[in-house]
């Protein structure tokens, strides 16, 4: 069975480029277009493992609260987070969380996800 990755992204063409990335090092990409819509995966899906958001988007919360909530709810999933906007302070980002700068290096995140698979 493939390990879950939820991958959180507004944009519809970073969204899909995201998944590639996800499917790329062999493993099941779960997709959400909110913070909302990744909460209802992580309570309706059982198994994910691992977060990888993007800090700004739209609803009721952006992608470091995203992490802070999924880290408190869900401790084992291991969180990724990127942005093109922002570079959160280490102490914005939750315990064992991984942060990459947009554009990220396709290979380093596809290395760092198989390595948090593992």
């Amino acid at each position: 069975m493939k390990t879950k990755v939820v991958v959180v992204e507004d944009e519809a063409l970073l969204l899909m480029m995201a998944v590639g990335v996800v499917e790329d090092a062999g493993l099941e990409a779960l997709e959400a277009r909110s913070a909302d819509e990744a909460l209802v995966l992580f309570e309706s899906v059982p198994g994910i493992r691992i977060l990888l958001t993007d800090i700004d988007m739209p609803g009721s919360m952006d992608g470091l609260k995203l992490a802070k909530a999924v880290r408190d709810r869900w401790p084992p999933v291991e969180i990724i987070i990127v942005s093109g906007m922002k570079q959160p302070h280490k102490d914005e980002l939750p315990e064992r969380g991984v942060f990459f700068a947009k554009p990220y290096d396709s290979r380093q995140l596809c290395e760092t996800l198989v390595r948090m698979a593992a």
